[in-house]
């Protein structure tokens, strides 16, 4: 959704932005939002990606192996062009949900975002290990990061999170979603960008064709 306020002469607005901390590709492309026109505000919110594949009955990349080990040289060879810090933790995929819910913790703002996926994939520490966690507590300034990834109350707003995403039509993340049209991947900011600047680009006949198409031939399961 897009909220718009008026700062003095600026309209600044503001972009809800679903991710996963196991998710490398938002890590890449959260690294490109110092690029992103001032007048953008992205709102962060953290969900877990593996409620999406289970609500969309999907596979998640790491799941088929081949798949896996393309998506991983493709992680190392983008970040490598783009410049960007990045190493992988020593385990992956991991349990994601001590970073998601230290994050909420925190207060879920995009610099808490960056403390941690800096640490995960930067620094490349195991953040679902006792250490990770610790680590990450203290650079957030959590005083006790066992308890608080314990806390039913973290627990409950990462579910109506994941939920709230899921109403949203949200199945892979990253994920923009700007009145009510979602930009899926880590490659999709500058589809997001033209949308904002030419809300119509949707409303072409071909753009309408494609977007309300029936129904191929699909598969028996």
């Amino acid at each position: 959704m897009i909220n718009d306020q008026i700062l003095g002469t600026q309209t600044m607005t503001e972009i809800k932005w679903y991710f996963d901390f196991i998710s490398p590709f938002a890590y890449l492309q959260m690294a490109q939002f110092s690029d992103l026109p001032s007048e953008i505000k992205i709102k962060p919110v953290p969900i877990v990606f593996g409620g999406l594949l289970a609500n969309w009955g999907q596979l998640g990349p790491a799941e088929i192996p081949p798949k896996r080990q393309f998506v991983y040289r493709l992680f190392q060879w983008k970040a490598d062009k783009l410049g960007i810090p990045f190493k992988m933790p020593s385990s992956h995929p991991y349990n994601p949900l001590p970073s998601l819910r230290l994050c909420i913790a925190a207060g879920s703002k995009m610099s808490h975002v960056r403390i941690i996926y800096d640490l995960i994939y930067g620094e490349g520490i195991q953040p679902d290990s006792l250490e990770g966690i610790d680590v990450m507590g203290k650079r957030l300034g959590i005083e006790k990061p066992a308890e608080a990834v314990k806390s039913h109350d973290f627990k409950e707003i990462l579910k109506r999170n994941t939920e709230n995403a899921v109403n949203d039509g949200v199945f892979g993340v990253p994920t923009f979603v700007v009145n009510g049209e979602l930009f899926w991947g880590g490659d999709a900011t500058d589809m997001m960008l033209d949308f904002l600047h030419n809300p119509k680009l949707f409303e072409t006949s071909e753009m309408k064709r494609i977007s309300e198409m029936p129904m191929g031939k699909t598969r028996k399961k």
